[in-house]
Formats: structure tokens, C-alpha cells, sequence
């Protein structure tokens, strides 16, 4: 996918996170803006995949620690969603870490739990 498409991509999905926060509010479980997400960007059209397993390549084997990508969205954007009190700096690492780990180069990563959405988005390339 081209970068325009991922960055109207991104947009989009901005969009329905800024929806579900519009509906919600921020003080929710992560999961219920997970679900809710999903839902909404299936509404527009979107094809996403849920809790997408990132296996480790390690010497040649294939290794599954548990690592999940929140929402994967048209096979092309990683959105890690959190409802934390403010973002860390090993959030951003994990998402970076999925991008390596998928050879995917764009990411999300939303905090819900923010009283303006904007201010808990954070856009990730690798």
C-alpha cells in the first residue's frame, strides 16, 4: 500500500477512534474501546483483524511469546489501543516492535483514556 493510502488510512481511522471517544468518554476499560473500535471501523467499510498473533523469528525458528497486535487494519496499519493515565515510552516501543516483527511500517497508538483524544494519538512509522 502506497503512503498516501496508509496516511488516508491512518486518517480514517483517527476518525472512528475520535467516534468511539465521542460516544465513550475516557475512564473505560481498554477492551471496551477495542470492541468498539472494531465495530466502527467495520461500519465504514474497513476489513480489520483482531488480536493478530507477531510471531519471533529467532535463528531460524518461528517463536510465539504471545505478542498481539491489537487491530490490524487492511493488512497494512498496526493500532495499538491503550487506556492508561498518559502514554510511556515502552508503549511506543511496542509498537515499533510490532512493525519490525510484521514488516509493516505504520503504526497507531491511541490512548482513550485522555480528555481530548488528540492528545493520546500518536503516529508511528518504522
Amino acid at each position: 500500500m502506497g503512503k498516501v493510502m496508509v496516511d488516508e488510512l491512518t486518517h480514517e481511522v483517527i476518525g472512528a477512534a475520535i467516534e468511539v471517544h465521542k460516544n465513550l468518554g475516557p475512564g473505560l476499560l481498554e477492551s471496551t474501546y477495542h470492541g468498539c473500535l472494531a465495530f466502527e471501523l467495520q461500519e465504514r467499510g474497513l476489513c480489520i483483524q483482531t488480536e493478530v498473533p507477531v510471531p519471533v523469528i529467532y535463528k531460524g525458528f518461528r517463536l510465539n511469546f504471545g505478542f498481539r497486535i491489537d487491530l490490524l487494519v487492511e493488512d497494512s496499519l498496526i493500532v495499538e489501543l491503550k487506556s492508561v493515565s498518559s502514554l510511556l515510552p515502552v508503549h511506543l516501543a511496542q509498537v515499533i516492535t510490532y512493525l519490525k516483527l510484521s514488516h509493516l511500517k505504520r503504526g497507531l497508538l491511541i490512548n482513550f483514556n485522555e480528555t481530548r483524544l488528540k492528545n493520546g494519538i500518536k503516529r508511528v512509522a518504522y
